[in-house]
């Protein structure tokens, strides 16, 4: 089978990438892909997300083991395929190709060609200008809503009108404890 996925960035609105690639193919060689097709390097750290239709990160899938501590699954890219997450058209992905300032192209799974397979990665579109893969710290300016545009939002019913019930606080005595 073969994946196409369509890539996007937030940062750039002309820009559109479109990789296809085997289904067997791991993430890494999808990563790859998308860096040759955009001139990035690939000696920075990066991870892909599988996501949920509203782009909340569920798994995610790195470059190298992170060395956690953890009991989720560990997804490696070099070690994964495509399959083993992806199954269905219009699944959601982020690929986070800058950590220190969480730029990330948006994708999504546009087609399934089923009875074909692809050797190699292939671009099958690219429009636009890529974003730019390392920036300035400096120059970073994250979008984080300043006091005054949160003071806007908070009035006494976000809070409660009728404030709280003594009640509902004894009722978590020992919450804690329980945990």
């Amino acid at each position: 089978m073969i994946y196409k996925f369509r890539i996007v960035s937030d940062e750039v609105d002309n820009f559109k990438l479109e990789i296809a690639i085997d289904s067997d193919d791991t993430f890494l060689r999808l990563r790859n892909a998308i860096l040759e097709a955009v001139g990035y390097s690939k000696d920075q750290p990066d991870s892909f997300f599988i996501c949920s239709d509203d782009w909340t990160k569920e798994k995610e899938i790195t470059l190298t083991d992170m060395d956690t501590d953890s009991d989720e699954d560990l997804w490696i890219m070099e070690d994964t395929q495509l399959s083993e997450l992806i199954e269905d058209e219009g699944q959601k992905l982020i690929y986070v190709f800058d950590y220190m300032t969480e730029r990330c192209f948006f994708m999504e799974m546009k087609e399934i060609v089923t009875g074909k397979t692809l050797l190699d990665p292939l671009c099958q579109r690219k429009e636009g200008k890529a974003p730019e893969q390392f920036i300035d710290i400096d120059d970073f300016k994250p979008v984080i809503p300043t006091a005054t545009d949160l003071d806007d939002d908070l009035d006494e019913s976000f809070y409660g009108a009728d404030g709280y019930n003594e009640d509902e606080l004894a009722d978590l005595e020992g919450f804690d404890d329980e945990m």
